[in-house]
């Protein structure tokens, strides 16, 4: 059984394959977690049924377009709310997305990482950190995590002078 319990929401199923990184991440620090596709604009009750019900202690909101999803689930709960902007639409390759999460009103922050794929992964390590807090034994997996970043990095380097 994991540790902790996140929410992966999604404003659409083409949005999946941009969070795989994100889900595996989950995985690996053995977080419990949950992916549904609720859309802030399409389906607000079903939104806002889930939020109710859900038992998440961070919530991961990935959306692409007016980006709105992250922002209304900060809205309507006090808990963490992680936003990966997507770049899915036409416009500037996700910076509109990226505008839209991170310019939220004083006293509704959400938490806004890097555009794409790599968002998604720097969201549920920022969400395993947020519950580190409190379930201890999550810190030392992440210094694991960063150990095995930094062993990549030199072995990289020992191939490059061969």
């Amino acid at each position: 059984m994991g540790v902790g319990k996140v929410a992966v929401i999604l404003g659409s199923k083409s949005d999946i394959s941009l969070v795989e990184g994100c889900i595996k991440t989950l995985k690996e620090f053995g977080i419990n977690f949950d992916v549904k596709i609720i859309s802030a604009h399409r389906t607000p009750e079903l939104l806002e049924e889930y939020l109710n019900e859900s038992d998440a202690e961070v919530f991961i909101a990935a959306a692409g377009y007016a980006a709105h999803l992250p922002g209304v689930i900060a809205s309507k709960t006090l808990k963490p709310v992680i936003g990966i902007p997507l770049d899915t639409s036409p416009l500037m390759g996700g910076l509109d997305a990226l505008l839209s999460i991170v310019q939220m009103p004083p006293g509704i922050p959400v938490a806004t990482v890097t555009v794409g794929k790599a968002g998604g992964t720097n969201a549920a390590v920022l969400a395993v950190q947020i519950l580190s807090l409190k379930y201890p034994q999550l810190e030392e997996k992440l210094r694991k995590y960063r150990q095995k970043m930094k062993e990549k990095i030199a072995k990289a380097n020992e191939e490059l002078n061969l």
